[in-house]
């Protein structure tokens, strides 16, 4: 099994009450579209559980969250680039909905 050049990996803490539709959506239809991208090679999503610990200068805390995170396998950071990619990207209606989020690019070294 080779690994990927790349990893897109993207979190996102999203409003419990748009939670089911919003993961539907997501399953349904952004995560199609971002497979479809020229780059993408394959997507897998997951959800936290149990506590999500967080530090910042060594100062730690943990926090009862949902967190939901998806790992892309990208052929070259350039796959994010692409005018397919900027089409889709994004959270759709739920923008509004999403409490946080973070997106990291990461290249195989």
């Amino acid at each position: 099994m080779s690994l990927p050049n790349c990893l897109l990996i993207v979190t996102a803490e999203v409003d419990a009450d748009v939670e089911t539709e919003w993961s539907r959506w997501y399953d349904e239809v952004h995560l199609p579209d971002a497979l479809a991208c020229p780059g993408v090679l394959a997507g897998r999503r997951y959800c936290s559980v149990g506590e999500v610990s967080e530090s910042d200068r060594g100062q730690g805390r943990r926090t009862k969250v949902k967190l939901w995170t998806t790992v892309y396998e990208l052929d070259a950071p350039a796959a994010v680039a692409t005018k397919e990619f900027a089409a889709m990207r994004g959270w759709g209606p739920f923008a509004p909905r999403v409490r946080s989020q973070t997106r990291v690019v990461a290249a195989l070294r």
